[in-house]
């Protein structure tokens, strides 16, 4: 089971406008991935970086049945959900909630804000897919009134397969999200240039 361990950088929250959670991929830190603010337009923001008890939200494959990954998968969850209850007693609304995640931390943000879909500021998936040996879309209502959704990752990906990120664009779509699916060929697991630039210009710009 997770704490509740929260890492932080930029501006304050009580003084920030606008706020970036960050959730880092498997075996990964919080404190690492903080650093990944300072590539994107967010330098007005406050950020903040959950971290995963034992460095891995759950155990098993994001395309294993789901009782294979809990309790952790559902205590993940708990955590993010806790957070945003935080960020929004201080005034702060969904509009001005960001999320960006990489690999096992883009699964789990595209799982948790789909679970509760509204008007984000925007989400920037680095390689993840929704979670699970299926989608399964009775977990999913709301609408993100056009929130900017990006999804990148490889051809092949070791991880996470190119249908996997298909299929979870389609049900985000559906639920009014405006989303953008970048699929680079033979790109290793990792974060690219590319892909920092596209989403500086499609959700923070």
């Amino acid at each position: 089971m997770h704490k509740k361990e929260i890492y932080t950088a930029g501006k304050e929250l009580r003084e920030a406008e606008k706020v970036l959670v960050l959730i880092h991929g498997r075996g990964g830190s919080a404190k690492e991935f903080l650093a990944l603010a300072n590539q994107l337009n967010t330098s007005e923001f406050a950020i903040l970086a959950p971290q995963a008890t034992d460095f891995t939200w759950y155990p098993n494959s994001f395309l294993a049945p789901i009782a294979q990954n809990e309790p952790e998968y559902s205590s993940a969850l708990e955590v993010l959900e806790e957070l945003l209850e935080d960020i929004k007693e201080t005034g702060i609304t969904s509009e001005n909630i960001y999320f960006a995640g990489f690999s096992q931390g883009a699964c789990l943000t595209l799982e948790f804000v789909t679970r509760n879909a509204q008007r984000f500021g925007g989400v920037a998936a680095f390689t993840g897919g929704l979670i699970g040996d299926k989608i399964y879309t009775e977990n999913y209502s709301g609408d993100f009134n056009a929130t900017p959704i990006f999804i990148g990752s490889g051809d092949p990906d070791a991880h996470v397969p190119v249908k996997r990120v298909e299929d979870s664009a389609e049900i985000l779509r559906e639920m009014n999200a405006n989303v953008e699916v970048k699929i680079y060929k033979n790109r290793p697991h990792t974060i690219s240039e590319d892909e920092i630039k596209l989403v500086n210009n499609f959700i923070f710009n």
